[in-house]
């Protein structure tokens, strides 16, 4: 359990940290994706990405191992977590894991036009180079669930609009 001590050295539980899910997203410019093949072999990457509402955008390249697994599979698992070197605690980083569904955006379309100029906007002159390669697809994320931490006994579950449902108990953090 999550206690702490007050003066007289009696304890209390501890309350959760507000949960900063937007700041979080905000403050990250790539995504972690975990995916798997056919097989159920799995694949860990990352990939720059933009938010328009509560879908995530990425601009990949059909070649990579996890574009495929994103097609053929249409699951992903994406993660968003707070950078090493600012942590305060390496065991208890922040970070939201989103389970999400994909779609491709059709090339040209007007989707796809306002989102790689979104993409441009937050990561630079690049995004012109690639959008015009033809090995570049222009993927949808949709998120269905996922969760929440910022701490010790400070973990959430989160739903599609990446709104927080509820706090996780700590049932399973017992000392021994």
């Amino acid at each position: 359990m999550n206690h702490t001590n007050t003066e007289d050295g009696a304890q209390k539980k501890a309350k959760p940290v507000a949960p900063k899910v937007k700041e979080l997203i905000a403050n990250t410019k790539s995504v972690i994706l975990a995916t798997v093949d056919a097989e159920g072999n799995p694949n860990s990457s990352y990939a720059p990405f933009v938010q328009v509402e509560n879908t995530f955008y990425i601009l990949v390249s059909f070649m990579a191992k996890h574009t495929k697994n994103l097609a053929d599979e249409r699951k992903v698992s994406m993660m968003f977590i707070e950078d090493e070197s600012t942590t305060k605690q390496i065991y208890a980083r922040e970070r939201l894991t989103i389970e999400a569904t994909p779609s491709q955006i059709e090339r040209d379309s007007e989707t796809w036009n306002n989102v790689v100029a979104g993409l441009k906007e937050t990561h630079g002159k690049v995004v012109d180079v690639i959008s015009k390669m033809k090995d570049f697809i222009l993927i949808a994320l949709h998120p269905t669930k996922g969760s929440y931490v910022n701490g010790f006994g400070s973990a959430y579950f989160v739903d599609e609009n990446l709104e927080i449902l509820e706090h996780r108990n700590d049932m399973n953090h017992q000392s021994k």
